[in-house]
């Protein structure tokens, strides 16, 4: 596990997007957070919240997810070339109630339209679980537009297997705070 005591610099990140590229995810198969229930030993969990309506919603709430705003705005630390493309690592440091934990994902997917927008990243080796995690923002036919979060993951370092109450615990917090970084883009 990676773990540091302080906050650090998108920029003290670089080391792992470089390790990255080589790497391989940890789970299989890609694409989990789109099936109906996760594989086998898996827990897939979906949350969701009502944005507003309208094209300003629509695309503030597409533009937060491109510029990573929503990892940003949960306290996560992000170092990311660009807007989610597929194929990209992007590195992250999430804190944690003492210190942070730095994690290496893949960008596995990414859907763009004018009806819904955001993408999939798969764990890699440097990530306390494997599997993969959707943000997905939507607009509904009636012109509502909602925000998406689906995870389907297991954990996969040993402090994480041994300890999964604490490991889902901060899960969940993660999780609220992304919704909640979405919802301060929004009401800005």
């Amino acid at each position: 596990m990676h773990f540091r005591l302080s906050r650090p610099a998108p920029d003290d990140l670089a080391p792992l997007v470089v390790s990255g590229r080589a790497d391989c995810l940890t789970y299989e198969p890609v694409g989990i957070t789109t099936l109906a229930t996760a594989p086998f030993g898996y827990r897939l969990d979906r949350w969701s919240c009502l944005l507003g309506r309208g094209d300003w919603v629509f695309d503030t709430a597409a533009d937060t997810i491109r510029h990573w705003q929503v990892q940003k705005g949960s306290g996560i630390v992000v170092l990311a070339d660009g807007p989610p493309h597929l194929g990209q690592v992007v590195a992250m440091s999430a804190p944690l109630p003492i210190g942070y934990l730095d994690l290496a994902c893949r960008v596995v997917d990414v859907v763009a339209s004018s009806e819904h927008y955001g993408f999939a990243y798969g764990t890699l080796s440097v990530h306390p679980e494997q599997g993969e995690e959707s943000f997905t923002v939507t607009r509904q036919s009636n012109d509502e537009v909602t925000f998406e979060i689906v995870a389907a993951s297991r954990p996969r370092n040993p402090l994480a297997r041994a300890v999964p109450p604490i490991a889902r615990r901060l899960q969940r917090a993660a999780t609220a705070r992304y919704l909640e970084a979405m919802k301060a883009a929004i009401a800005r």
